[in-house]
């Protein structure tokens, strides 16, 4: 049988979307694609339940290259933090759009639930940087996060790296940049629907009716972060994570992937999660059935949403 869409994700799609989108943007054209992205984010906002119990905090550091970088933190208020365990984060965007603002709602979603602090790193965008400037940026910002645990509560041994869609390949890919520098130490690695692989630019027929980020802007994003090296044989791991051999993996942090099967990152998170387990590396998977790429933002009080939410707060709370 085809795949169907889950009626409650595809309720809220239609909704937010309409039953007539726009033409999409030709490939190659960011701008538009940012615009749109915005518009879309800015809606989910004003339809979002405001969460009221998380604080946040705004520091500060410095990339490599002396470029300054917001790092907001996120604590439950009136929690007492004494060695507590802690998360970077990494937003999504396709490398190309949103920042850390557009995500308040969604990681103070986490945080409320959770208990555990969240830092989210501001990290500069492709085409304005290439690879491996995103990387390098959270990067940067998890040192701040190492630095200052102890003055925010944070034991330095129990801090995870995080991020969804592009910021989880930006997350994988920070695994093995940690591991080239032999920079701080992380104990997971949590990975939703990432975007890991500069090679996934052909249409699969099947996912193409439900792609909510399509092999077209897939192209686009990976085109505007690598430029003419997308599909190289040099593009290492540590600017796409799914370049990555068992011998790359070995002595990476445990995992944690969630995918939608209706998501153009589904082939490429199940290889991941293969190579992971040939090198000895434990990760947990979970494909979720009829539901595309960030089907949690668009209905997050669906069923499949709050299976996902349930998985991902398992993960969060593990270490």
């Amino acid at each position: 049988m085809p795949f169907t869409l889950n009626p409650e994700v595809g309720a809220s799609l239609a909704k937010l979307f309409g039953t007539s989108p726009p033409p999409p943007p030709e490939v190659g054209d960011v701008n538009t694609r940012r615009e749109r992205t915005a518009a879309h984010f800015g809606a989910l906002k004003t339809l979002m339940t405001a969460i009221e119990d998380v604080e946040t905090q705004d520091f500060h550091t410095k990339a490599e290259d002396g470029h300054e970088i917001l790092c907001r933190w996120f604590t439950r208020k009136n929690y007492k933090l004494a060695g507590s365990s802690a998360i970077c984060y990494a937003h999504g965007g396709g490398m190309i759009a949103l920042d850390v603002d557009f995500y308040d709602p969604l990681i103070k979603r986490y945080v409320s639930r959770s208990g555990v602090p969240f830092m989210a790193i501001d990290y500069r965008l492709a085409p304005e940087v290439k690879a491996p400037i995103p990387v390098t940026d959270t990067y940067a910002g998890l040192q701040y996060l190492h630095v200052h645990a102890p003055e925010l509560g944070v034991n330095p041994e129990r801090i995870a790296i995080m991020g969804d869609s592009a910021g989880g390949g930006i997350t994988a890919s920070l695994a093995h940049y940690i591991k080239l520098k032999n920079g701080p130490a992380v104990c997971k690695q949590i990975l939703v629907y990432p975007m890991l692989d500069d090679r996934n630019t052909i249409k699969d027929g099947a996912i193409a009716p439900f792609a909510i980020w399509s092999s077209d802007d897939n192209k686009t994003g990976w085109g505007a972060l690598l430029g003419d090296r997308i599909g190289g044989e040099d593009v290492k791991p540590f600017e796409a994570a799914a370049r990555m051999t068992v011998a790359d993996a070995k002595d990476l942090p445990p995992a944690y992937i969630d995918v939608g099967e209706l998501d153009i990152f589904r082939d490429e998170g199940l290889e991941y999660a293969r190579k992971l387990g040939q090198a000895g590396v434990s990760c947990e998977f979970h494909l979720l059935p009829s539901v595309p790429h960030a089907f949690e933002v668009f209905a997050p009080d669906s069923e499949v949403a709050r299976a996902a939410m349930d998985f991902r707060h398992k993960a969060i709370t593990s270490f």
